[in-house]
Order: structure tokens, then sequence, then C-alpha cells
């Protein structure tokens, strides 16, 4: 599936005014992240001369309501070295509100007359995904579709196969494929972008990135935030569907791709796309052995007790949903056969960390006496809380004799970059305005995605096993160490 259909430039819209018009302006992830995304952008400006943001909302508010929303729940989570009162000012001036029922197409029509006029529209859909099809299909019976329109679909894009490929047939009634832009802001972190960088720019990795030098990958996106108020939703998606489908499997396309032709979209997307398809298929017995569900119960999160999943509001009393899940899975290719991938998420975990673990091939034979044995070299990739990149290795202990102590050679990123380095949700904002592909998901790799954990949710099904329980403030259930102990491996804070 290629991205060639475009029939405008981006540098022939830039030149157009901007009108952003976010569907759920009022919503948690508007206020959060969006608003405050897009506040940073103004700022350093990074945003076309002549930008408004349309907020549409449910709510009937006039603009100074929505205004006075946003300054209750999106300045503070905007930078604070940052924000001036002459800049927040004048990033509100560039608002308007527009109360929307998106089944109302007098709504729609009073959107166009707020829109009107030669400009560049990005529509950036902040909604439930079963919105998706009635929004883009009343944005252009109402005539605000054209060659210079966009559309931003947020996470989850369906549950299954068939409902993320009856969105994308909705969706691509009225948008081509190259006006389409899948995020996951995963995709956006600088330290996810710059391992395109690490791999396919330094010589020192390209002959060892492969079997049999590689012994095993880890990923993990660990959260000690429970599912608060997203119950109602979480409690029918589960951690494999809203984790694992996207972020993860995006992380390990990056980490297992061949090097693309060039940095072209689709050159990238082509290869991310070789990875999924490649990915071993598992059957009900392999989901027995090779996957660990969980689910968190009461326990404590830096010395604060927390209630467990089933007493959060909105879980049903016997819900059987996952929170936690790690797998060991397979890339069935020359590069990476028999080196297990070990993917693992969880709400309510001992902290907050996301990571990338490459753990490098034992020695074939140690000239040095007493030397630990269960040590291996091993590349670190921190994508949160911090951005950092190491490389753990062996070193004589000073002294007499040849005591090896491991060490590691780092890379702090904030600390080697002092300029200001965007958020993931403003540098994919910036992408988007200016139709760079590259960081979004093909329609093509998100079918893939769904085909191969599609299974694995129908396995879990047919198997008919409730999650294991596991307490709030640790790693999660005891089985997943297990996973990696099988393979004599262990996962990277247990080293």
């Amino acid at each position: 599936m290629r991205s060639t259909a475009m029939t405008t430039s981006a540098s022939e819209s830039l030149n157009l005014p901007l009108d952003l018009v976010i569907f759920g302006g009022g919503g948690d992830l508007s206020a959060r992240k969006l608003l405050p995304a897009l506040y940073m952008a103004h700022v350093h400006g990074k945003l076309p001369p002549k930008t408004r943001i349309l907020a549409i909302g449910r709510q009937d508010w006039t603009r100074e309501r929505y205004l006075e929303f946003v300054e209750t729940h999106s300045r503070p989570f905007v930078e604070v070295k940052s924000l001036t009162p002459e800049a927040w000012q004048a990033f509100l001036s560039i608002f308007e509100y527009v109360r929307v029922n998106v089944t109302s197409a007098e709504d729609y029509a009073r959107l166009a007359t707020v829109s009107s006029g030669a400009v560049q529209r990005v529509f950036y859909l902040a909604t439930s995904p079963d919105l998706f099809t009635q929004i883009c299909e009343s944005l252009s019976d109402a005539g605000l579709v054209d060659e210079h329109a966009r559309v931003v679909l947020e996470k989850p894009l369906g549950h299954d196969l068939a409902s993320a490929q009856a969105i994308n047939d909705a969706v691509g009634k009225y948008f081509t494929e190259p006006q389409i832009f899948r995020i996951d802001h995963y995709l956006g972190k600088e330290t996810v972008q710059n391992l395109m960088v690490l791999r396919f720019g330094n010589a020192l990795f390209g002959p060892l990135w492969q079997a049999p030098y590689i012994k095993s990958v880890q990923i993990t996106v660990a959260e000690s935030v429970g599912v608060g108020s997203r119950a109602g939703f979480y409690d029918h998606t589960g951690a494999l569907r809203d984790m694992v489908q996207n972020h993860l499997l995006q992380l390990l396309c990056i980490v297992a791709m061949e090097p693309p032709v060039s940095l072209d979209p689709d050159a990238v997307r082509d290869e991310k796309l070789k990875v999924l398809r490649s990915l071993r298929k598992m059957t009900v017995a392999d989901l027995a052995r090779d996957t660990v569900r969980g689910q968190y119960a009461a326990g404590a999160i830096t010395g604060e007790p927390v209630r467990g999943y089933l007493e959060e509001d909105g879980v049903p009393p016997r819900s059987d949903t996952e929170t936690f899940v790690a797998l060991r899975v397979h890339i069935n290719n020359w590069r990476w056969a028999n080196v297990p991938f070990f993917l693992r998420t969880g709400k309510r975990l001992l902290k907050r960390q996301s990571e990338i673990v490459i753990e490098f091939a034992d020695l074939p034979f140690s000239i040095i006496p007493n030397g630990p044995r269960d040590r291996s070299n091993r590349l670190v990739i921190q994508l949160q809380p911090e951005e950092s990149i190491q490389l753990q290795m062996m070193a004589k202990e000073p002294g007499s004799g040849m005591q090896m102590l491991p060490v590691s050679l780092n890379l702090d990123l904030e600390k080697a970059f002092t300029e200001r380095r965007p958020e993931a949700y403003e540098r994919l904002l910036i992408d988007v305005i200016r139709g760079r592909l590259t960081h979004f998901m093909r329609r093509d790799e998100l079918e893939a995605a769904w085909t191969w954990v599609e299974p694995i949710l129908n396995g879990w099904s047919q198997l008919g096993d409730r999650p294991r329980t596991y307490t709030a403030g640790t790693w999660g259930p005891a089985a997943s160490s297990a996973l990696m102990a099988r393979d004599n491996m262990t996962w990277s804070e247990e080293i």
C-alpha cells in the first residue's frame, strides 16, 4: 500500500492558513497532551503564521467558557520555563470553540461556516473510534474535506481485525491513504527515533545486530498508574489491545527491521511491515507456555495504598480483563532465527519505566578466571522516565588479579543535547502539519498487527483461564519471571 496519491504537496499546504480542528477538544487527551504540545509549538514558532485551533465538543460552552477550561486543565501541563503571560494570551487568542453533536448535520454546517475559504484543515479525532466513521462522513457532506485536508486517528483503532478494517474502509472513502495519520505517540519519542540512527548510522552495531550475536531482546512498557477514570473503556480493551498491539509491536519493528533504502515514509514502513508479517503465529499450546496474563490486586505505590483492579470504580466484580501481559515471541526470518523477544507491559507496576534491552551473546570461551558467567554485554535503551542509552560491558576491578566487574558506557541524551527537545505529541503534530508520514502507521501495518494479535485474544478466550493476580507495586505475576527463566534469562531489573 503506497502513499503517493496525495494531490497537494506539503509545501503547498504550508502556504495556506491552518485550521486545526480537534474533535474531543474538551477531553482528557486534549487537555493533558494536545493543547500543551500545541502551546510549545506555538511559542517556538513551529505553527504556520495563520493558525487557528477549533476545539470541537458536545458541551454547550461559549468561547470564554472553553478558555476557562484550557486555563484550568491544560496550563498546569505546560513546561513552566516556557510559560509567560504574554505567550499564553497569544496562544489563547488563536482558539475558537464550536459545539458539535457528531450526529447533527446542522452542527457540521455551522462548523463549515467557521472554517471556510482556502485553508488547510487538520482534523484530530481525539474521540472514541466508534465515532470515526460518522465524523468523517459528516465532514465530507459539509464540504470540509478536500485535497489539503488531513485526519489524525487516535488509538485504539478497532478492537479486532474486522473492526479495524471497517474503520479503515470507512475513513478511506473520504481521505486518501496519504491524508490519514494513525498516531502512536511512542513513535514521536526522541529516543525511539534515535534508535534508527543508533542502528543504521553506526558501523559498530551493524554486523552484530542479528543472530547469533544477540541472545535476546526485552521490551518493557511499565506503568505505575491504575486504570483511573478509564475503567469503562479499559475493561473492554485490556493490556494486549491497549499497549501490545500498537506501542510494543511498533518498538519491536524498529528493533528488528532491515535497513530501509532511504528515510522515505514508505521505505521505512515497508520494512516494519515485513517484521509484522514475519512474527510467528501463536497456537493455543504456545499461549499456555509463552504468555502470561495478570491483573493487579490491592497494594502500595511509592508507599501509598492503592486499590486492586476489581475494586476500581466502573470495573465489574468478576472481570477477567488483563492489566498485565508478558509474551515470548519469535520472528521467522534469518536475522532473528531462534532469538526470543520478550514483551512486557502492565499497570500498577513498581514504577513507570519503558526500555529496550538488547542482550548480546555470551563469549564462547573466557580466559579470565573467576569471571561472572551470567554477565553478558547489554545495550539498554531507556525511553522513559529519562531518555538514555547504556552499553553494559565488563572491566577489570582496580587492584591485583583479574577480577571483573560490570560497567556502563552512558549516553545521557538530556546532557548530551542541551537544546530543547520537543515532547512526542508536539513532534508528531508538527509532522502532521508538514505532511511527514514516516512516524505514523500505514493501513497494512495496522492490519498486520491485528492479524498477529487476534489469535492470541481468541486463544485466551478458548483457554478460559483468569488472569494471574499480582500485588500492585510489584513487577507483575511471578510467572513472568518463570517465562524468562526457562531460557536462563531474567528481566533487566532482576539482574
